[in-house]
């Protein structure tokens, strides 16, 4: 028996979480920075955004590739093959001389990075059942949640002692620490007698099966426009809060370490509550919540946004996520356990994709923040009522 097949299962979750944490890791801790690389590059906030853009498209399309291939060949391979990929483009970022540089390089770490994302989802799938699956989403999710929690801090504190240039220096050496714990933490879920053969007729196959399964769609779009929701915040704040409502780097970092705290609170109580509580009726709450607070953000920059009830209403929002994203993406999982790489695979692509469409719409209007918001939790809690009351598309285990 290998090393990581003999880990525990609380240290393969906490070595999947941090696999997961590429994403939040990679965009939080040089938020802060997204003004400082604007200026040393030459380029405009709308440019610079493009590198959240270039590593989300990264993410994407990597999960289109790897988690279905993994349905094939397994998924520890490559997962360790996309994290090495991710720790050479990360160590590329450093020296980007031109912001063109920057995106590709930034590209290439998503493209990497995929691979920790989608298979830890689908490995999820491989080995639990039931609320116990839901548990686990919503565990990984708390445990993951520190990072957005320490990224922006983090940021903050390097940028004190250098350029943006150090934190992509820190974010190489985070990026070895998650492959070595792959390495040693992260065995394979996915034996031979339950993987698919057919090569690419097979994997289309598949991709038409999940995208036959009304509930599984409709939570996946739950998902995915709640994810936007959040990324219209994270990629919109750091010039909101810092250039329109006055804040500090280092008071930004604090506000959204706060915010993000609230997340992890959620997703906690969420996971306790998974098993006891329907996990469909937890999200639909959740979700009407998050349209609500989005309305009351429009409504308070229409009237003129002022620092403390803006900073109180992201709080809130932030909090509901927690109990949005866990139970989404569970129970859009549930759905195509049979096809766990692949239905992992089109619910990251599509939750990246729309993370890197609404990145650059966002610029630095407090305004356009605001109505992006309540656009997505609309799409979000519409798509669930549509979609996710139908009957459910496979039989799902207890």
């Amino acid at each position: 028996m290998s090393l990581a097949a003999r880990a525990p299962l609380g240290v393969w979750i906490c070595a999947l979480a941090l696999l997961t944490a590429i994403a939040p890791l990679a965009t939080d801790m040089y938020l802060p920075a997204l003004p400082e690389v604007a200026a040393e590059l030459g380029t405009t906030a709308s440019n610079v955004q493009l590198t959240l853009t270039g590593f989300l498209v990264g993410l994407a399309t990597g999960q289109l590739v790897i988690g279905p291939l993994s349905d094939a060949w397994g998924r520890r391979r490559l997962l360790l093959g996309g994290t090495a990929l991710c720790l050479v483009a990360t160590a590329a970022c450093i020296v980007a001389p031109t912001i063109g540089v920057l995106v590709v390089a930034r590209f290439l770490q998503g493209f990497g990075g995929a691979a920790g994302i989608v298979l830890s989802r689908a490995m999820i799938v491989d080995r639990t059942t039931g609320s116990r699956t839901v548990s686990l989403f919503s565990l990984m999710m708390a445990i993951n949640g520190i990072a957005p929690v320490v990224a922006p801090l983090l940021g903050s504190a390097l940028l004190g002692i250098g350029s943006w240039r150090v934190i992509f220096a820190a974010l190489t050496a985070l990026t070895l620490l998650m492959a070595v714990g792959a390495f040693v933490a992260v065995p394979e879920t996915l034996p031979p007698e339950r993987r698919v053969r057919g090569g690419l007729r097979a994997t289309g196959r598949d991709v038409r099966s999940a995208l036959t399964r009304p509930r599984y769609v409709g939570f996946t779009l739950a998902f995915a426009f709640a994810f936007a929701t959040m990324f219209t915040y994270i990629s919109g704040s750091p010039f909101v809060l810092q250039d329109a409502l006055g804040l500090s780097s280092g008071a930004y970092a604090l506000a959204f370490g706060v915010n993000a705290a609230g997340l992890i609170g959620a997703s906690i109580v969420n996971a306790q509550l998974a098993g006891r509580v329907d996990a469909q009726r937890v999200l639909g709450i959740a979700t009407t919540a998050l349209v609500v607070l989005s309305v009351v953000l429009l409504g308070i920059v229409v009237t003129g946004p002022s620092l403390w009830p803006v900073l109180v209403v992201l709080f809130l929002s932030l909090t509901s996520l927690g109990f949005i994203m866990g139970n989404a993406s569970a129970l859009a999982s549930r759905e195509v356990r049979d096809i766990a790489g692949t239905g992992s695979a089109l619910l990251g692509a599509l939750q990246f994709s729309l993370g890197a469409l609404v990145s650059p719409l966002v610029g630095s209007s407090p305004l356009v923040m605001a109505a992006v918001m309540v656009a997505a939790s609309l799409l979000s809690l519409g798509t669930q009522i549509a979609l996710g009351r139908r009957r459910e598309s496979v039989p799902a285990a207890a």
